[in-house]
């Protein structure tokens, strides 16, 4: 695997994100989330609570979520398509909104930043990087959640499953953030935590950054990066920045 930038043979001239797992700290964030979403959707009944967990592939014992959960990687609309042979059990609920419900409670999930946000996408900003974010999450969720982080201003470009590009692993929303950006794929770095965003980045064209605040481990990413970090604030030292403070 590359050791630097330099080594993968680009000039990087955009970073494209991953949201959760990347940008923010996978299980810090949706842990508690998913415990939550299962406890209002089973009502206090023990033996939904149970079959809920394991639709969702949530370890109650544990209280996170298994690598194999479709909450990870997956789209608000694949997460309710795990649900959908519980929905006899769920009076009063219909895909259709239980989609719109988990989108609209995401939007309160406590995000946990994976590293200082704000002192990053300055830097990289600094650089004359474009920066874009590619969620499998719905875009109106992303821009709120990335506003909270106060880091939405810093991205020229963000997308999510529901903004007509289609779902990672799919590479329709890299390919959109290249042609907002006007850059070619070979200069883009596709950075995220799961084989989702990794296996979109080589489709595109990319350069695939993996890093470990997801569920995924560095063996399971490593077949299919360029190089994988611990999280996204070694990037700088990765792109061969200067790693002084921006002015």
């Amino acid at each position: 695997m590359a050791s630097s930038a330099a080594a993968t043979g680009r000039a990087i001239r955009g970073v494209l994100f991953d949201k959760d797992g990347t940008l923010f700290d996978f299980h810090a964030t949706w842990d508690g989330w998913c415990a939550q979403l299962i406890a209002d959707l089973a009502g206090g009944d023990t033996a939904l609570t149970a079959r809920l967990a394991e639709a969702l592939a949530f370890d109650r014992a544990a209280a996170t979520l298994r690598p194999e959960s479709p909450v990870i990687a997956g789209t608000p609309v694949e997460v309710v398509d795990h649900l959908l042979p519980l929905l006899p059990l769920l009076p009063g609920w219909e895909a259709r909104a239980l989609v719109e419900h988990i989108v609209e409670s995401s939007l309160s999930a406590p995000l946990s930043a994976a590293v200082p946000l704000d002192a990053l996408m300055a830097r990289l900003r600094a650089a004359e990087l474009i920066l874009g974010v590619a969620t499998n999450d719905a875009e109106a969720a992303a821009r709120a959640q990335l506003d909270a982080a106060g880091i939405e201003d810093a991205m020229s470009f963000v997308a999510g499953s529901d903004s007509g590009h289609g779902a990672k692993p799919d590479p329709g929303m890299l390919h959109a953030f290249c042609h907002s950006a006007g850059l070619a794929p070979a200069a883009v770095a596709m950075v995220g935590d799961s084989t989702h965003d990794l296996l979109a980045g080589a489709a595109a064209g990319m350069c695939c950054v993996g890093v470990l605040t997801g569920a995924a481990a560095a063996e399971v990413l490593s077949p299919h990066a360029d190089v994988v970090l611990p999280d996204i604030g070694h990037l700088p030292a990765w792109l061969g920045l200067d790693l002084s403070p921006p002015t």
